[in-house]
């Protein structure tokens, strides 16, 4: 969010009388919204404590509500309209902060904890990788895109923390997922930002959500997730990932297109 307040001149009208102050009810969402996304921060202490204590279904709830406010804080941001009533105030950068600690470190922690990642050298390389490039990834001006889409693998080490429970993977497939996801961060493939990106979004929306739940179930399922909630799952990210090249090979047609028309 730009943390500059708007011109007013764009706003004035006859005689160029001052635009009128928003509401104070409106102000107070907007400080709510925020307060909101700002509870992720406390939600990836859980995680952590949780995941130290080996509580691992619950640090998996905790990660689950992480989502939701993630999920849900921008369309309520926008509604609050935010950016007009706190314009001094960088959500965005409050978003970037909670997601890095929800999305990235803590997935980290319960990966190393519940023994995902082998001790010693080895383990802190591949657990110094993802918060590297999602470093590198969370300072990037383009890491969302304009037509709202994400640049680069778009660090949902949550996601990959998930299922190397669920699944129980081997200390060999977590590495190699680490390894391929924390490279990705760095090829300018665009993916799918459920919430925002326009094209079917009606259908993204509602496959997440059908996601959010096989998610729940599976984690009260733990030890033995039921094999057709793993494949419904799974189903999403393969929807994922296939409408994530279609968008792709949109954009890259489109800037030859303009190439040419140069």
């Amino acid at each position: 969010m730009d943390p500059r307040p708007p011109a007013t001149t764009a706003h004035q009208g006859h005689g160029d009388r001052p635009a009128r102050p928003h509401s104070r009810g409106l102000r107070l969402a907007g400080a709510a919204v925020h307060a909101y996304t700002a509870l992720g921060s406390v939600l990836a202490l859980l995680f952590v404590l949780a995941a130290l204590e080996g509580e691992v279904e619950a640090a998996l709830w905790v990660g689950l509500a992480a989502l939701f406010i993630d999920g849900t804080d921008g369309m309520l941001a926008r509604r609050a309209r935010v950016k007009e009533t706190i314009p001094w105030f960088d959500g965005a950068l409050l978003d970037n902060i909670v997601d890095y600690l929800t999305y990235v470190f803590a997935p980290i922690v319960l990966l190393w904890t519940t023994g995902a990642l082998p001790h010693g050298p080895g383990g802190w390389v591949l657990a110094a990788l993802p918060l590297l490039a999602s470093s590198y990834q969370f300072c990037r001006v383009d890491a969302k895109t304009d037509d709202h889409t994400f640049l680069g693998f778009p660090s949902y080490w949550n996601v990959v923390a998930f299922y190397a429970v669920v699944l129980d993977l081997s200390q060999v497939a977590v590495a190699i997922t680490l390894v391929v996801c924390s490279v990705l961060v760095f090829v300018p493939v665009r993916y799918l930002y459920p919430s925002r990106t326009e094209a079917l979004w009606q259908l993204s929306m509602l496959l997440t959500a059908v996601w959010f739940v096989c998610y729940a179930v599976l984690v009260v399922q733990l030890p033995d997730p039921n094999p057709f909630v793993v494949v419904l799952s799974f189903a999403y990210v393969v929807y994922y990932l296939a409408f994530s090249g279609w968008l792709t090979a949109r954009a890259a047609h489109r800037r030859r297109r303009a190439a040419r028309a140069a």
